[in-house]
């Protein structure tokens, strides 16, 4: 079906009738009016009109109402047919044609009418269906300033030639109550565009399409504050629109359009007032301007104009909600995403989020990375079904309780098995997918655990890719399923790509033809940059998001690409202390050895201070061989692992206490410095700057 035009435009006397956005009338030197000014002389109703040649009786004016009658005298229009020359017969037919030609002109125009006649245009069925336009096109606005948009592009010109819009500032959500004074903020002003006017306004800029209302928001006061008990208050809570020439509006207009700015508003019935009223409260106004030679709003155009301030309000309101809740789920996805990705050892990370689509901007997706005890990291990504707020809620549950898992430092398989035990007690309904792999990189090893989800692509340096062969594994909440776990080899300058099935798996494809051209895509960017350099992170991941067609983006996609680059064996020193008095003291002489053969002398005092004060605490208590392990990588880190759980605290010692003192050392020299429990213990870290 094809839908209505949203104007019905009259084209005026030396107008270009292609033009889509009406007809302009051409006059002399424009001039301002002031408020109230009468823009034509005063013409008599149709009822009072003396009988005579050129008075119309019929029944369409009875049915209609009276319309603003047209001066008798006119100048001579120079489109009409001219006047045979003197000496040529008339031609058959010449004056069918020139009355059929006069009519036509008279239609677009308006003018030549008799007095009272309505113009055909302006009949209630044409109101009608000019509202019933007008407001399918705002109709069709999801934010505020589409909204706003449609009102005025649905007015200008079939309904007005100006428009202003003014909206609370800042404008209220739901039910919310604004404790300071209402403030009304020109929102946007639009008009007959200045390559096709002349008068009638003030002269304007020759504009962009959208930015047509520049030269009238500048005449007029950007801010204006509504008084309590003004005349500004009084008509926009009587909700109705009113004529500007009416005594509450002249009063108002000065108000809303700031100093001199009235001047604007022709006289008589040629402007309208319309408050814009939402669900509960006025939220701004709205006024519809007319040039002074233009025929005047009539009282059914009151009713036009309550019908767009209404449809247009109600619009409004509903927009601000919606970008309430948008906001908020913007904030809810943000804050249960990382916002950062670590910086770890051994291994660089890249990721990316793409929700299903604008209107469901929150989902089940999700990705993290996690240091690990022993410069490792766990990389996981998951996927709870659908993508609303429910789902981004029990994804922020299933996230915070995959990092605790990581933080005790258990097996791939166990940190899915608590995970599933989790997903039970949030409810029988809540399924989730997810993956989890710990990545070692002084073993240059990755250990994988899968619950239900897709299997990662490991892109090695040569420019060959491979989807990895890691167990299925039932879904997160199905209950009673035993995980397993898979070691495999993490080459350096391999990455590895975690990702969810929306990435994968569309309506136009299934899971594995997804995943093979996954495969070939990453091979195939591989290649660009040669079989000895793997290409960059950030460029890989967005390489992959544009293997996604039109119909591929049925789910949210969540990725995270981790290039490893693990740590040489030469830049690792690893000893075993046994807990004996003497082991600070060997620890000590180990310590000035390695940094010696890395040439790392001038940090040899730091060092053996913090390494003896570390050791010195973890024989104090230990059963078993204490480990101490030195990491050379872009800083220096040393690690110092016992097999007692209890984690050292911070804590200011006093003057007549003998101990107590290592950690503060520890926390003024180091870089950074922690603690992590483990499964057989903990281990105690500290990095220096090299």
């Amino acid at each position: 079906m094809t839908e209505q035009p949203t104007s019905y435009e009259r084209p005026q006397p030396g107008a270009d009738p292609a033009e889509t956005r009406g007809a302009l009338l051409r006059t002399p030197q424009p001039q301002a009016r002031p408020l109230g000014a009468t823009a034509l002389p005063p013409q008599a109703r149709a009822e009072e009109t003396p009988s005579g040649p050129g008075t119309s009786t019929s029944k369409e004016h009875s049915v209609n109402g009276p319309e603003h009658a047209q001066p008798t005298s006119a100048e001579p229009d120079p489109h009409r047919p001219r006047p045979t020359p003197e000496g040529i017969p008339p031609q058959p037919g010449a004056d069918q044609e020139r009355s059929a030609g006069s009519a036509a002109q008279e239609r677009r125009t308006g003018r030549g009418l008799p007095p009272g006649r309505p113009m055909p245009m302006r009949r209630d069925g044409d109101r009608l269906r000019f509202v019933g336009a007008a407001t399918r096109r705002i109709a069709r606005g999801m934010d505020l300033d589409e909204i706003v948009m449609g009102l005025c592009r649905a007015t200008v010109p079939t309904f007005s030639d100006a428009i202003l819009v003014y909206l609370r500032d800042p404008l209220p959500v739901g039910d919310e109550r604004p404790v300071g004074p209402v403030v009304l903020r020109l929102r946007r002003t639009d008009r007959i565009p200045e390559d096709r006017d002349t008068d009638g306004f003030p002269p304007l800029p020759v504009p962009e399409p959208d930015a047509a209302d520049i030269g009238l928001a500048a005449l007029t006061a950007e801010l204006c504050e509504v008084r309590p008990g003004g005349a500004l208050n009084e008509v926009l809570r009587g909700v109705r629109p009113v004529f500007a020439d009416s005594p509450a509006a002249r009063s108002a207009l000065p108000e809303l359009l700031g100093a001199g700015a009235e001047a604007l508003v022709p006289g008589g019935q040629h402007a309208i007032l319309a408050p814009l009223r939402g669900r509960r409260r006025v939220i701004g106004a709205a006024l519809f301007l007319r040039r002074p030679e233009r025929l005047a709003f009539e009282a059914d155009d009151l009713l036009v104009a309550a019908q767009l301030a209404t449809h247009s309000a109600l619009g409004i309101d509903k927009a601000v909600l919606y970008g309430r809740e948008a906001y908020i789920a913007d904030e809810l996805q943000r804050t249960m995403l990382p916002e950062h990705l670590p910086s770890a050892t051994g291994v660089r990370l890249a990721s990316r989020y793409l929700p299903a689509a604008e209107t469901a901007r929150v989902g089940g997706d999700w990705y993290d990375a996690i240091p690990l005890p022993g410069s490792r990291v766990a990389l996981v990504v998951g996927d709870v079904m659908g993508h609303s707020m429910t789902s981004a809620a029990i994804m922020g549950q299933l996230r915070t309780t995959a990092q605790t898992l990581a933080g005790l430092d258990l097996p791939p398989q166990e940190v899915l098995h608590h995970l599933d035990e989790q997903a039970q007690r949030l409810g029988t309904d809540r399924m989730a997918t997810c993956l989890y792999a710990v990545y070692d990189p002084v073993s240059h090893r990755i250990t994988i655990a899968n619950a239900g989800h897709p299997p990662p692509v490991l892109l090695h340096l040569g420019g060959h890719a491979e989807v990895l062969r890691v167990p299925a594994g039932a879904p997160i909440g199905v209950g009673g399923v035993d995980f397993e776990a898979v070691e495999l080899d993490a080459p350096a300058g391999a990455t590895l790509l975690l990702y969810t099935d929306g990435l994968v798996e569309s309506r136009l494809r299934d899971v594995w033809t997804g995943i093979e051209q996954l495969r070939e895509k990453l091979a195939a960017t591989a290649q660009l940059t040669g079989p000895d350099h793997p290409p960059p992170l950030e460029a890989l991941c967005d390489e992959v998001l544009d293997m996604l067609g039109p119909g591929d983006r049925d789910d949210d996609i969540a990725l995270l690409a981790a290039r490893f680059d693990g740590i040489a064996p030469s830049d690792v020193a690893y000893w075993f202390l046994e807990p004996e008095d003497a082991a600070p003291g060997r620890a000590r002489r180990l310590a000035r050895r390695a940094l010696a053969r890395w040439g790392l002398e001038e940090l040899s005092d730091s060092v053996e201070l913090l390494v003896s004060e570390v050791v010195t605490n973890a024989v104090r208590y230990a059963s078993r061989p204490v480990t101490l392990r030195l990491l050379r990588t872009d800083v220096l880190r040393c690690e110092v692992g016992d097999d007692v759980p209890q984690l050292p605290r911070l804590r200011q010692a006093r003057a007549t206490d003998e101990g107590g003192r290592g950690l503060y050392l520890l926390n003024r020299l180091a870089r950074r410095w922690g603690a992590t429990r483990l499964s057989t213990g903990k281990v105690v870290w500290f990095e220096l700057n090299r």
